[in-house]
């Protein structure tokens, strides 16, 4: 049995028995990490709410030959109070829970992946900006973090370099009007996904929502189910589906 130290972001939990909980977090070192918080309902806890999802946090655990390892220690970096305190944060901030869970695997790092949660963590939990692109850009830049980025530039099933009308993920991203199929696409959503992964995400989520981003919105959470091959529960919330 080892000891080991690592930062990361509580995805959710479920209960053990009477008194412990198992908690799943994305960690940067160790990837998904399941570990049991034992005597964590209990009042009094020392762990008490510290390990509840949407918590940043750095945790002391032990490791043993167990696929479940023991959490010893938690101190919280950030709780994201804003994001708890509104529905419609809330759903975008368990959306991205949802995704990271879902695409990640225990023991196989990916830091990238847990520093893009917790930067759209903290763009949802700025209660002076608006936050309707946040869990939809988030989808896009995961997905390219996964090597499943959509095409973007050219029909994703002739190659013709446009005009691009419709949006397909199960061909890979965009189509012309000769093979036009899935869902229209305006030229303005298609300029906004085009800035979300060019490089010019942060304008984006600085000011009020940009035309296209209701449309966005929805592509982008049908791509995300598409990689997937599964809905995403608190997403269809957020994005009015």
């Amino acid at each position: 049995m080892t000891q080991e130290r690592d930062v990361g972001v509580v995805l959710r939990t479920y209960q053990l028995g009477e008194a412990d909980r198992i908690v799943v977090l994305m960690t940067k070192a160790h990837g998904k990490v399941r570990a049991v918080a034992k005597g964590v309902r209990k009042t009094g806890s020392r762990f008490g709410s510290r390990l509840e999802p949407l918590t940043h946090v750095q945790i002391l655990f032990w490791q043993g030959r167990s696929s479940l390892a023991t959490i010893n220690q938690v101190d919280v970096i950030e709780r994201f109070w804003s994001i708890r305190d509104d529905l419609d944060r809330l759903n975008a901030g368990l959306s991205m829970l949802e995704v990271v869970d879902q695409i990640s695997q225990e023991g196989h790092a990916d830091p990238r992946v847990v520093d893009t949660l917790v930067r759209a963590l903290r763009v949802l939990d700025d209660a002076d900006r608006q936050h309707p692109m946040v869990a939809p850009a988030f989808f896009l830049r995961i997905l390219d973090l996964e090597g499943a980025s959509p095409v973007l530039d050219s029909c994703a099933s002739c190659g013709a370099d446009g005009p691009f009308v419709a949006f397909d993920m199960s061909l890979g991203g965009v189509l012309c009007t000769s093979c036009r199929r899935g869902r229209p696409l305006s030229s303005e959503a298609l300029v906004l996904m085009q800035r979300i992964l060019g490089g010019d995400l942060a304008a984006v989520l600085a000011g009020s929502p940009p035309e296209g981003a209701s449309e966005v919105a929805t592509v982008a959470t049908e791509a995300m189910e598409a990689h997937l091959d599964r809905r995403l529960r608190a997403t269809r919330t957020t994005a009015g589906l």
